[in-house]
């Protein structure tokens, strides 16, 4: 039998069609007829070592050198383009090839030669792709292995674009965007873009182990990232983490970080970008030309692939567009505050020292506790030294603190007396600022409920007659040891306790009514 292996493998190496003929020992034309059979087949070197020269021989020249056999050929392209399709089996190819036989006047193969047969052909022409990848079934995520760099143009110091990268299996076509960093926000968004870009949604995402993706995968569980797992819902896909340390289960995304970095990085090796927005607009130049640019085993490119064979098969994008969140998993301190990285913001202060669950998205803040939305604010973009509370929050002491103010302070001295008046105004205007005073006229107003108005307004009297400056020292002091005699006369809620207490203890009615007699 012809050496069809070693023909190719020689043609391969660029050598002559007439030193092929003599090394196999073969004629010019056979040699010529074998490399124009190849060429027309898709079939080049290097082939899998279990493509023996037989299969070629009927690969290449069918029907030419077999003995006569009563089956019929099966049409292997046509069963290699029908199993691309959604849901199409060898099963269902092979009733339909019977049928047309049949009706052909024909003889079929049996199923297990009709399998055969074509995964000889398509394992000699390399074709195995359809046999895994459905269209529109999956879309494998990853990040490029090598960065771009953005130059600052003053300083000259370069910062790394990491290169996110999105495949289709199926047509192969291509999404490339540089980011900032590969955090939780930038990988949720450059998803969002993937899918704009293709104008569908696939049935499955397949991404690597990166903890923005998965938070544990093993043999027994696979937990998903919170956020993760949210884009996901809202767009009906399912995630389906590649296994750990199996390039394999994601071929497709391996394949095009190659190609990215080589069509895409490598062709921009000397180009300086001085924004993120620069570098973004090359490689979406570049990334056209990779999907543009022509199959070497096949026909047309990602981009005729992609809508000629796949863009029908996309679940449609849904009505409203995705708000990328990330959720935290704080534990709320003695503040009774949570951060997004930026700001604080207030949750319930009963919640000190729980777990809540927190959601930030591009313009909210949400706090969850096991499931319930305790607490929401609007987000603010840029730093604020002061967090942003909510006087619901807040344990009531600290929201009293929290409306303390000068007319407040003035208006609830008027209400006492003309003394306390002048010691208010005395604590509010003896500092530099009027909030420096806020403490003591609190310490004021706490006096008049522990005591009563009348005995706050007589010290306050008092203070002022002895001493220029007013302090809470002596103002407590003096409220609690009252000149005598002016008691009972001026407090008729001291002169009530006092009429009580000089009975010393008084028995009732009923312990007359028992004769006087103790019982115990």
């Amino acid at each position: 039998m012809i050496d069809y292996r070693e023909i190719l493998r020689l043609n391969d190496l660029g050598r002559s069609q007439r030193s092929i003929a003599l090394e196999v020992q073969s004629s010019r034309d056979t040699v010529a007829a074998t490399i124009t059979a190849a060429k027309a087949a898709g079939v080049s070197w290097p082939l899998d070592d279990n493509v023996t020269n037989a299969d070629l021989q009927e690969l290449l020249f069918p029907g030419k050198y077999a003995m006569a056999s009563p089956y019929t050929t099966p049409d292997y392209e046509w069963i290699h383009r029908e199993l691309a399709r959604m849901g199409v089996t060898l099963t269902l190819l092979w009733s339909e090839y019977c049928v047309k036989v049949h009706d052909a006047g024909g003889i079929p193969y049996m199923y297990t030669q009709f399998c055969e047969k074509y995964r000889r052909w398509a394992r000699v022409t390399k074709a195995t792709m359809r046999i895994t990848h459905k269209p529109g079934d999956a879309m494998q995520v990853d990040w490029a292995g090598d960065p771009l760099y953005i130059t600052d143009p003053v300083t000259g110091e370069e910062d790394p674009a990491y290169i996110f990268i999105a495949v289709l299996p199926c047509s192969w076509k291509t999404y490339a965007e540089p980011c900032s960093d590969m955090k939780s926000e930038n990988w949720l968004l450059c998803h969002v873009h993937a899918y704009n870009y293709y104008g569908g949604v696939p049935r499955l995402l397949i991404p690597d182990n990166t903890k923005t993706a998965t938070i544990q995968n093993n043999r027994y569980e696979t937990i998903l990232n919170k956020s993760y797992q949210e884009m996901a819902d809202h767009y009906g896909t399912a995630i389906v983490p590649a296994r750990v340390k199996k390039p394999d289960d994601k071929a497709a995304a391996e394949g095009s970080v190659k190609f990215a970095s080589t069509w895409i990085t490598a062709a921009l090796r000397d180009r300086k970008f001085f924004s993120l927005t620069e570098a973004r607009e090359a490689v979406a130049k570049k990334l056209e030309e990779l999907n543009n640019k022509p199959f070497k085993k096949r026909p047309g490119n990602r981009n005729s692939a992609f809508e000629d064979e796949e863009k029908a098969f996309l679940q449609p994008l849904p009505a409203a567009p995705y708000e990328p969140a990330i959720w935290l998993n704080p534990k709320v301190g003695t503040d009774y505050l949570v951060t997004d990285g930026v700001n604080k913001y207030s949750v319930p202060y009963d919640l000190i020292g729980e777990s809540v669950d927190v959601r930030i998205s591009k313009n909210t803040i949400e706090v969850f506790y096991h499931n319930t939305r305790v607490a929401a604010h609007v987000r603010v973009s840029s730093f604020q030294r002061d967090p942003i509370v909510k006087p619901e929050h807040m344990p009531e002491a600290h929201r009293k603190y929290l409306h303390y103010n000068k007319e407040e302070f003035e208006a609830w001295a008027a209400t006492i007396g003309t003394n306390t008046e002048k010691v208010v105004h005395y604590f509010l205007t003896d500092g530099k600022e009027a909030e420096q005073g806020y403490k003591s006229c609190a310490s004021l107003t706490k006096l008049e409920k522990s005591y009563s108005a009348k005995r706050l307004e007589d010290a306050c009297e008092r203070v002022l007659a002895l001493a220029s400056a007013s302090t809470i020292r002596n103002i407590t002091l003096l409220i609690k040891t009252k000149p005598a005699g002016k008691e009972s006369e001026k407090d008729p809620d001291v002169s009530a306790r006092r009429e009580t207490a000089s009975h010393g203890i008084t028995r009732g009615a009923a312990y007359y009514s028992r004769g006087g007699q103790h019982h115990e």
